[in-house]
């Protein structure tokens, strides 16, 4: 249909014939559209969106993308920043796009491990990447944002794409339509029984699915799948690797460096994030990095409500010379908000940073009492503020949750107890902000079990091994040392 000048005239001022003259040009553009892109996702992402100078999807992206129509099931892995968000939100336009063309209903179930990831990261990404569309190549206007595109849905004529809880697995198994896609975002913890409802759906007519994930522990279905376990064959899988995203501009080197040598090349933190590759926790690690990144979740939900409540404890780690640092662990309640990481080298320097916090908010410090931490100490008592002194090594009668563990000292003891807090079979709720160095301390401490009882390593031969001290890590473990709550008042001995 050529919009001559005839026509043109005709329907000026005229908003009826306008809108039929659009709706003419749609019937002509959008079947045009879904032959061209329905099965190449590949070329809809290359042609459909405006890309800048230098901008464009990478080999390891257009690879999904090329797979995705003909294997039906595809499952990505890679560290960090290979541009993981992107590939899904791009797939989920240009299925809804493409299949709005045609004859029957679509349907498109965006879930992921944490709703978080939904509302903040993969229908943000979505909203971004519309803006970008050439609404020309796609042979249509743009979408209505009061109608169509919604925070965490697009509902078009034929179908909507939406967001939904991957703890509630009904509402993905009452999804039916002709022509259905499933996206698992963070597909490294989402339920077995989220996979199992979607399962169903992916056994008749044109239904696809997209798993995208950072590694984690070798367990659950994004392993299975990865894995090659028997039942999964008909997934296609991909493992991006760090080489493939430096060479493709998407980390830099430097920044792969440092994590080596912040986290250790055997750490489960850095397999997990910078190699893409599945990993354990050390058998004799205190603290699994899942436990952190639970907790890491439940921070995040924090600080997008703002219900901190009142600053309740500090935790005080004071460095003593050379590569340390020291470090303030506020916390509230269950939760460490924020680290401070105070530039003084002095005792008074440092008491008087303490002092201050305890002035304004009238909260107990807990303090490393060793070396220039006695100092502090002392000096805090002076000022006649409430301090707990911490000493690592003194002899403990605190016992774990069970009664039948004894620790080799307080460090020891203090250490389990964050273990305790943070198992997820004990329900405490703690939340850690999403800091790489924090992250790295707690899953770096090691365990054995000696005549005394547990020993945790010590921080001397944590940096003999990793390079550096756990000041971070020391500073929020002391500021839960000796402070019970719940079940835990009846299982510790309080020492306080």
């Amino acid at each position: 249909m050529t919009a001559t000048p005839d026509i043109l005239e005709a329907v000026r001022d005229n908003p009826a014939a306008i809108e039929a003259l659009i709706e003419g040009l749609d019937a002509v553009l959008a079947p045009r559209f879904a032959e061209v892109y329905a099965d190449h996702p590949d070329r809809f992402v290359l042609e459909c969106f405006t890309w800048k100078p230098g901008e464009g999807p990478t080999p390891d992206q257009l690879d999904v993308l090329r797979e995705l129509p003909a294997r039906r099931r595809a499952a990505l892995r890679g560290p960090h920043g290979l541009g993981k968000t992107a590939l899904a939100a791009w797939v989920v336009l240009w299925f809804g796009l493409t299949r709005n063309c045609v004859e029957g209903d679509w349907k498109v179930v965006t879930t992921a491990s944490a709703w978080r990831q939904l509302s903040h990261y993969l229908w943000p990404e979505i909203h971004k990447w519309v803006r970008r569309l050439r609404w020309d190549r796609v042979g249509r206007g743009r979408f209505d944002e009061r109608t169509e595109l919604l925070i965490q849905m697009l509902k078009l004529s034929n179908g909507e794409a939406f967001a939904a809880a991957s703890d509630k697995p009904d509402l993905i198994e009452g999804a039916h339509a002709d022509r259905l896609l499933y996206v698992f975002d963070e597909a490294k913890a989402i339920p077995m029984e989220t996979w199992d409802a979607a399962e169903g759906a992916l056994a008749s007519g044109d239904c696809m699915a997209l798993a995208i994930s950072t590694p984690g522990e070798p367990v659950g279905r994004f392993y299975d799948i990865h894995a090659r376990k028997p039942g999964y064959e008909d997934w296609w899988v991909k493992h991006v690797t760090l080489q493939d995203c430096i060479v493709a501009g998407r980390v830099s080197q430097e920044w792969a460096e440092q994590r080596l040598l912040q986290w250790g090349e055997e750490s489960a933190v850095y397999q997990n994030r910078v190699l893409g590759e599945f990993a354990s926790s050390e058998a004799d690690g205190v603290i699994p990095l899942s436990w952190v990144e639970a907790a890491n979740d439940r921070w995040k939900a924090l600080e997008e409500s703002g219900e901190w409540g009142p600053l309740t404890r500090l935790g005080c780690d004071i460095a003593d010379g050379g590569q340390d640092h020291n470090s303030i662990a506020r916390r509230h309640g269950m939760a460490i908000r924020k680290l401070d990481r105070p530039n003084e080298r002095d005792t008074m320097g440092m008491a008087g940073r303490i002092a201050g916090i305890q002035e304004q908010h009238k909260v107990e410090a807990v303090v490393d009492a060793i070396g220039i931490g006695a100092g502090v100490v002392a000096r805090l008592r002076e000022l006649e503020l409430p301090v707990v002194a911490f000493s690592a090594s003194e002899g403990t009668k605190m016992r774990d949750l069970s009664g039948e563990i004894k620790f080799r000292n307080k460090r020891s003891a203090a250490w389990w107890t964050m273990r305790e807090l943070l198992d997820p079979a004990n329900a405490q709720g703690v939340a850690l902000p999403l800091n790489d160095l924090l992250t790295g301390d707690l899953t770096a401490p090691h365990w054995r079990d000696t005549s005394s009882g547990v020993g945790v390593e010590s921080k001397d031969d944590i940096r003999k091994r990793i390079g550096r001290s756990t000041d971070d890590g020391d500073a929020v473990v002391m500021a839960f040392w000796q402070e019970p709550v719940g079940q835990f008042a009846e299982a510790f001995e309080i020492y306080v």
